[in-house]
């Protein structure tokens, strides 16, 4: 089962490929084609159609190699290149959106450690059994949770309480 899929992904990259080849060839077939248009006279005609003739062809390859091909594109990515941009400046722009975000939320988070912290400090100081009672109960709690992770029998459990799984290939 894993051989048909490697030999799937393997034609998908083939199809990729060939499609990247046929692109490249349409662009330099553009080039080729703005260049008798820009210089274009009388005399040049039957050499503009020919390679009119050359961009049409290889855009009827492009679309019959790109037919088994699927490949989804977010529609903010073609807005973005309908506006003329580049799209790898989109994936700077969400990569730094996301930076944003993350600091953000990370801010919260330590926002509300540090309140935590304030209001245990502040409950010491009025209600000092109870915090303790608190404490010794969320240590119990924390404990149990790692002795019911390490009966689930796993490779690796990480400092932070997390687990580590080994993907098999």
């Amino acid at each position: 089962m894993e051989a048909a899929g490697h030999t799937r992904s393997a034609a998908m990259q083939q199809s990729l490929d060939d499609v990247g080849a046929s692109v490249q060839r349409a662009l330099a077939l553009l080039h080729q084609l703005h260049c008798s248009v820009s210089s274009f006279s009388l005399s040049s005609q039957l050499l503009l159609l020919e390679r009119l003739n050359g961009v049409l062809k290889e855009l009827m390859v492009l679309q019959s190699t790109a037919q088994n091909i699927s490949i989804p594109i977010p529609l903010e990515v073609v807005r973005f290149i309908d506006e003329g941009r580049n799209p790898d400046e989109f994936t700077k722009d969400l990569l730094n959106n996301c930076i944003q975000r993350n600091q953000y939320t990370k801010g919260k988070v330590d926002s509300f450690k540090n309140l935590r912290r304030h209001i245990l400090e502040e409950l010491e100081d009025t209600f000092p059994e109870e915090t303790e009672t608190y404490r010794a109960i969320r240590s119990q709690a924390a404990a149990e949770n790692r002795r019911a992770l390490q009966s689930l029998q796993t490779p690796a459990l990480l400092s932070n309480g997390d687990l580590k799984v080994k993907t098999e290939h």
